[in-house]
């Protein structure tokens, strides 16, 4: 036996050869239908939707089955082996969105970070009841938030790179909820505080997320169901925020969060559009999301901290508890607004009340 592999072998044959001035080079020519094209800048710089033209703009309904890994729009060689088994999302409409590459472009120039971005030096003491309402909130979004990632790093090494505007945005949020939960702790743990109760009801909802049979259902609820309620919480960050400090981190948050949630309606609306049959499928998960997110709705350490805030302290917490229903008669039709937008009509399918009346909170 030799002291090298017959593989080795022939890679020293190539080199030899190389050596002796004799080249390939027929990936020079290998991909004359790609070759010649030009992208020009927008206004904002040279983006995704800028170079996705052409030939190289032409996504497939059915994602390569060789050279799995091989860039869109190259040359693939005949030798090049079978897709990995890994790559389960062959199908464009299982993943894609019309929107994917815009907001893929929006999300790499709007990164932020919680460590120079947060106005940190203006945190000030705050009496217990609220600081310990803000360290509570603080708690379970960073219970949620993190999951909020690993659901789309769940399925995205599972997606045909023939797709990528879909993997490189799902990065992108990964990144959006690492930091999420980055800057929530952080406010937790920095000004005196800290963190204190779990919720039950959130583990219930994440575990329905993470226990998806399948990626849009995994997506619909996520998306368009848990971060809608979360973007709407967001946006009536005024009524919650204390300081600059948690104004700032939920402006912050929010523009993530509307990104996430504007993928999954237009994923959701190309899905359906593609297989109706399977509208029933979505509404089975979010019967399962809505139920959960009422339950949680209503935990102590989910509405009772909220109320605190929004109403300015625990002696107006009856004033904060009628803001929280306001916002959560916002969040629901908010929810449904999203899904019609998406083509599927949820409104004679909700499982949950459009709204909390203040009276029966009080009572």
């Amino acid at each position: 036996m030799g002291k090298y592999t017959p593989e080795v072998e022939v890679g020293l044959d190539r080199m030899r050869e190389m050596a002796r001035g004799n080249y390939d080079l027929g990936w020079m020519n290998s991909n004359p239908e790609g070759w010649g094209h030009q992208a020009t800048a927008g206004n904002t710089g040279l983006g995704m939707r800028d170079i996705e033209t052409g030939h190289y703009g032409e996504v497939p309904d059915q994602g390569s089955s060789r050279g799995s890994m091989a860039p869109r729009g190259c040359h693939i060689p005949e030798d090049t082996p079978p897709a990995l088994s890994m790559y389960t999302l062959n199908e464009k409409s299982e993943v894609w969105a019309e929107n994917a590459a815009t907001l893929y472009d929006e999300a790499v120039v709007r990164q932020w970070n919680s460590t120079t971005d947060i106005p940190w030096d203006k945190l000030e003491k705050l009496p217990d009841d609220i600081e310990k309402a803000v360290c509570q909130m603080c708690t379970g979004l960073s219970e949620v938030e993190f999951v909020a990632g690993d659901m789309p790093a769940k399925w995205m090494c599972r997606i045909n790179h023939d797709f990528h505007e879909i993997k490189l945005f799902l990065a992108t949020q990964i990144m959006d909820e690492a930091r999420h939960l980055d800057v929530f702790r952080k406010r937790a743990l920095a000004n005196g505080g800290g963190l204190l109760m779990a919720s039950p009801g959130q583990e219930e909802l994440l575990a329905a997320i993470l226990e998806a049979p399948d990626y849009t259902t995994a997506s619909s609820l996520m998306h368009i169901f848990g971060e809608g309620f979360v973007l709407t919480l967001f946006r009536q960050g005024e009524f919650l925020a204390p300081t600059e400090v948690e104004k700032r981190i939920f402006r912050l948050c929010m523009q993530d969060e509307a990104r996430h949630v504007a993928y999954g309606v237009k994923h959701l609306k190309y899905f359906l559009e593609r297989h109706p049959d399977r509208e029933e499928q979505v509404h089975s998960i979010l019967d399962v999301g809505e139920q959960a997110i009422f339950k949680l709705t209503l935990e102590p350490q989910t509405s009772e901290p909220r109320a605190i805030l929004a109403g300015g302290g625990v002696e107006n917490i009856g004033l904060g508890a009628a803001r929280m229903a306001f916002i959560y008669e916002k969040q629901v039709k908010e929810y449904l607004n999203r899904l019609k937008v998406a083509g599927l009509d949820r409104e004679s399918r909700l499982t949950i009340p459009k709204e909390i009346p203040f009276d029966d909170i009080a009572a």
